[in-house]
């Protein structure tokens, strides 16, 4: 279980630093590299989910402050925005 888990954490940060394009392959990968060793099981299909967002999508939420994004991924679009080191 434990190896299962931490290959879903690998493939979670390559599929987070290879989106697509080069900002959010920078957003995301950070934000992936600083938080997944932390998250648990529900944390990581959650993230799984919202890695399926369009990239325009997620960089107008990030970036601009745009508040129309699901309440389903506020939190984690909150917490990519309040760890920004980009």
């Amino acid at each position: 279980m434990i190896k299962e888990t931490e290959n879903f954490r690998k493939k979670l940060l390559f599929r987070s630093s290879h989106r697509g394009t080069k900002e959010m392959d920078i957003i995301l990968g950070t934000y992936a590299e600083e938080n997944l060793p932390n998250m648990n099981d529900i944390e990581l299909r959650k993230f799984q989910e919202f890695l399926n967002l369009s990239d325009p999508d997620l960089y107008k939420w990030i970036m601009s402050g745009d508040k129309s994004y699901s309440e389903e991924y506020k939190e984690i679009i909150e917490d990519i925005i309040s760890s920004k080191d980009f």
